[in-house]
């Protein structure tokens, strides 16, 4: 066991640059995401700014205008969604999962895993890691936990496997993880080769026997992403109940890349040239350092590729609070790589158009959730106070008249009772799920409790995420929140003194972590929530209806079993108001507007 402090990386390059730099992606993905999106921008975007002649006064324009723009952004995403699925379908039949298995060289490589743990020690992880087929590894547990009982059981697991396994700590948590990685690579781990682990992955016993030859063939690839897949075996029934969604979105999403995109280190099951870590200068230290590390190995001529036959297990988060803790980090730690990397991203001259946008297009979707929220607001609150009205339709059943309240809006609105734009509302709106769709619609029933669950907790995020980019553009700080360690934010509450020093304390944490555990961020979701529902009932929406119940649940879910029973029953709850609503919105086709949330909704 080793306490070391990192030092700069530097080595000469292995390959001239111009060797590494050969490698282009086609732009055909794009090339057709683009098109889909300026035919529908130039079909529809000039029926809704007729839109802008309603506006009368400022605050009027400016809601109009943002209506309208964030709906052409929009559209860009799902034709971004559309495309995958299509090009997905097309290169799956085109192109066998199963890669050619390249034989083992006469001397095999040595490799270092790199386990790393903060207060999240899963021995049966680093098992997988000790079981692998390979002649040559070595196993490196880079402990940076502060709970002396972790550290206490890494040192028995160490002690146990003293041959292949090795502890290395420092004396600080600089860099987060990416400063824990550059800590063992610049002192012990001086393998040519390296594997990044998380703390709770299923490595399979193969891994490294088919990706050290697969990623020695490939000269001018400097990394390996391995597939993954939720662990069958879960214990939470969250992770049952959401972890398919996980496996499509890898199955759809990451292959493609490799032909038609930029392929992303995503930070765990993934083989490494030491070689891509010397010339890039070490792991940027962000909370994003994966995205950030590959970024920068493109940059010095280094390419990825997508190992989509190579599975690794990895574990969903156990419940709703380690989902939203999860959630903070992506979200901050994604606001931080586009504000530090953005500019070297758009600058690039090694990196071509199309693999820019690839990055840009799924990065930009985490910050532009504030953009989303904000058109929740805008069109189920703003546009309706200005231009709405509660309306009665009378219904006649078995002879019964049935009063129906509806939403009347002013009759310039009425544009937005074309058969096409509702069309085209209705694809923007289930092209995210898509993949889902097709993956599981041989299970009806399974499929809308999996939409319904996945709307309760991804759809109901709004608010969390719009906290976390708004104190990230506040701070400019991003903190690698670890799911399962609950021991800094407590840390930091009980050394503060005082009534007026812990306030002070708490409203700072609240600042620079904004962490879900806070009470001061559960609040605010609350009140968010609660405020919409009395709004969404006064303007009679079922649709916003359904999300302002998200916002209010997601909070409290924190707090409860998601095995619970009435947790399994109000779950379905928003998805069945949305659902009723959009459905009810096809009534704008008879000239009475009932729902405006559809123009966004999973954005």
């Amino acid at each position: 066991m080793r306490n070391q402090t990192a030092t700069a990386p530097t080595a000469p390059v292995d390959l001239v640059a111009g060797e590494r730099a050969a490698w282009r992606p086609k732009p055909h993905l794009y090339v057709t995401v683009i098109t889909l999106w300026c035919m529908a921008v130039l079909w529809f975007h000039p029926h809704l700014a007729t839109l802008l002649d309603l506006g009368t006064t400022v605050p009027a324009k400016i809601a109009l205008w943002f209506f309208v723009l964030f709906i052409d952004i929009a559209w860009a995403y799902a034709a971004y969604n559309v495309a995958v699925i299509g090009f997905g379908t097309w290169y799956r039949r085109r192109r066998p999962a199963q890669e050619r298995a390249e034989a083992l060289p006469a001397a095999c490589p040595p490799v270092a895993l790199l386990y790393t743990t903060c207060n999240d020690f899963v021995e049966r992880s680093v098992l997988t890691c000790l079981q692998q087929d390979y002649p040559a590894f070595r196993v490196y547990i880079l402990d940076d936990s502060s709970d002396p009982a972790f550290r206490e059981r890494i040192d028995r697991f160490a002690s146990a496997h003293a041959e292949h396994v090795q502890v290395v700590r420092r004396a600080d948590r600089r860099g987060f993880k990416a400063g824990n990685l550059n800590n063992a690579l610049s002192t012990v781990a001086r393998e040519p080769l390296f594997v990044l682990v998380d703390a709770d992955e299923l490595l399979p016993p193969d891994f490294l026997r088919r990706l050290v030859p697969r990623l020695l063939a490939m000269p001018d690839c400097g990394f390996i992403q391995a597939n993954h897949q939720c662990n069958p075996h879960a214990a939470s029934s969250l992770a049952r109940d959401l972890g398919p969604g996980v496996d499509s979105h890898w199955r759809w999403y990451h292959p493609l890349r490799n032909e038609y995109g930029f392929v992303m280190l995503l930070g765990h099951g993934a083989l490494i040239r030491r070689q891509t870590w010397l010339d890039v200068g070490g792991f940027p230290e962000l909370v994003s350092e994966d995205l950030a590390f590959a970024l920068r190995a493109r940059e010095a001529g280094w390419r990825g590729h997508f190992a989509q036959d190579v599975v690794c297990y990895e574990e969903f988060p156990e419940n709703v609070r380690a989902f939203r803790v999860r959630h903070m980090k992506w979200t901050r730690g994604t606001c931080e790589f586009l504000l530090r990397e953005a500019g070297r991203l758009l600058r690039s001259r090694r990196l071509t158009w199309v693999e820019k946008v690839d990055i840009l297009l799924p990065t930009l979707n985490l910050p532009l959730s504030l953009l989303f929220f904000l058109f929740v607001v805008d069109a189920n609150i703003v546009l309706t106070g200005m231009f709405g009205q509660v309306d009665s339709m009378t219904w006649v059943v078995a002879g019964e008249e049935l009063h129906v309240p509806v939403l009347r809006l002013d009759p310039g609105f009425a544009v937005l009772n074309r058969a096409d734009l509702f069309a085209v509302t209705l694809l923007a709106l289930v092209s995210p799920v898509l993949c889902f769709v097709i993956d599981m619609y041989r299970r009806p029933l399974g499929l809308l409790a999996f939409l319904a669950k996945s709307t309760a907790l991804y759809g109901a995020l709004g608010p969390l995420s719009s906290i976390g980019v708004l104190l990230f553009g506040f701070t400019r700080r991003a903190v690698f929140h670890v799911t399962a360690d609950k021991s800094a934010l407590h840390a930091a509450r009980v050394a503060a003194g005082g009534l007026l020093a812990r306030m002070r304390d708490d409203l700072r944490q609240f600042a620079l972590r904004s962490h879900p555990d806070h009470a001061f961020v559960q609040t605010l979701e609350i009140l968010c929530g609660a405020s919409f529902v009395v709004l969404a009932c006064w303007t009679v929406q079922l649709p916003f209806l359904g999300l302002a119940l998200g916002y209010l649940m997601l909070p409290l879910l924190h707090h409860l079993r998601w095995e619970s029973r009435a947790v399994k029953v109000l779950v379905h709850l928003p998805f069945a108001l949305i659902v009723s609503g959009i459905t009810l919105g096809g009534l704008s086709l008879m000239g009475v507007q009932t729902v405006f949330f559809g123009y966004g909704f999973h954005f």
